[in-house]
């Protein structure tokens, strides 16, 4: 932390996606100069913005939350045209609706996908015959992508790098509290616990799992959040499903995804994916259950579940697990939806608690960035502070 500048128009907590393109947003549309990016990690965009599906979702996902479902079917073309070189479009991408315990059937989502806008269309024989005909009712071509996580970090590092923004890596915030007029004051320490305490006129919270975890003035999130371990198993998929994605839904849900960032797939299940959960609160740090916590796969259960739906993921090989927190909203868990938590928090003038659950929910999140008043600090104190 070299940085001797202590008086910022905007701190952002968090170097995931979220929290880069808040940063690359608020210098380039809303005229900030003096931006601060606190990470933990010792690179951007490492840990949950990498760890998932990295899906571009187009609604399908959604068929019991029409708002999630129609947000991310307005939001998919934005973020194609928004970052192109990101984004995998070249391949085959499959929906398939279990014919036993599904909570939607063929019919029903075929009416969804057409309320929503979405392309479907019947899939032909040769992929049909991917799946075991007495567990799937039906199966659908569809149009969703894949991202790059590599290709967006690369992004935000030269977007802010291009518009000035300080980026302080391996720092951890630890408390966010009242201060002068106008101002909150930020305490942070790197990894060698050498402490720095900063000024600013906007504060934003894009932490994630993190949320809730400052000490000082910060009231904590008002929505509950629900803490999960899940795992997200990497394979490498048999050569009949290398250039296919696949989704079985509604019950007995699991995807198998290509995984641009490392040229493998993804492989997840609605059973064997989440293995630890908790009510989300202050003082319990889900890094810190994370990090003891025993990271024995699960894996081989996804495989053999799976294979009965489609039988050649019996032969896909396993390469590496990615272990990460989920963050869900609890009041979601029934609808399956992922509307946005977007927070201004009254006690800390200018304090911003922010979280996503989809990469394409950052649109609206900036749409709500862009009906707040956010003024930088004043130039008094800005000149004088560095």
């Amino acid at each position: 932390m070299a940085s001797v500048r202590t008086i910022y128009d905007a701190v952002i907590i968090g170097g995931g996606f979220y929290g880069a393109a808040i940063a690359v947003y608020l210098a380039q549309q809303r005229g900030l100069k003096q931006i601060l990016l606190v990470e933990r990690e010792p690179a951007l965009l490492s840990r949950a913005s990498y760890s998932n599906q990295a899906r571009v979702h187009n609604g399908y996902h959604y068929p019991r939350s029409f708002t999630t479902a129609y947000r991310s079917r307005i939001n998919l073309p934005r973020f194609v045209r928004d970052w192109p070189q990101a984004v995998k479009q070249d391949f085959t991408k499959l929906y398939a609706i279990a014919r036993r315990n599904s909570k939607v059937s063929s019919r029903q989502f075929q009416r969804f996908c057409q309320e929503i806008g979405a392309r479907i269309e019947p899939a032909g024989p040769t992929l049909r015959n991917l799946f075991a005909p007495r567990l799937i009712e039906d199966v659908f071509l569809v149009e969703e992508y894949a991202f790059d996580t590599r290709r967006l970090a690369e992004w935000a590092r030269r977007e802010l790098e291009e518009h000035g923004v300080e980026v302080c890596c391996e720092t951890v915030v630890s408390a966010i509290s009242r201060s002068d007029p106008g101002l909150c004051a930020v305490e942070m320490h790197d990894r060698a616990g050498n402490g720095r305490v900063v000024k600013s006129a906007n504060v934003f919270n894009c932490t994630y799992s993190g949320l809730n975890q400052f000490g000082g003035d910060f009231p904590g999130t008002r929505t509950e959040l629900k803490q999960e371990i899940t795992e997200m198993a990497l394979v490498d998929a048999p050569a009949g499903l290398k250039d296919i994605g696949i989704t079985v839904m509604d019950g007995p849900f699991f995807s198998m995804m290509p995984f641009p960032a490392r040229g493998l797939h993804t492989l997840s299940h609605v059973r064997y994916t989440p293995h630890l959960h908790w009510d989300d609160c202050g003082g319990v740090s889900p890094y810190d259950r994370l990090a003891a916590y025993d990271k024995a796969s699960r894996v081989d259960r996804m495989i053999r579940d799976v294979s009965r739906y489609v039988p050649l993921v019996a032969e896909a090989r396993h390469i590496d697990s990615l272990f990460e927190i989920k963050t869900v909203l609890r009041k979601n868990e029934g609808d399956d939806g992922r509307p946005i938590l977007f927070e201004k928090h009254a006690e800390l003038p200018g304090c911003y608690s922010i979280l996503g659950g989809k990469i394409d929910n950052i649109y609206d999140v900036l749409e709500r960035l862009d009906d707040e008043t956010l003024t930088p600090a004043p130039a008094s104190l800005s000149k004088s502070n560095i």
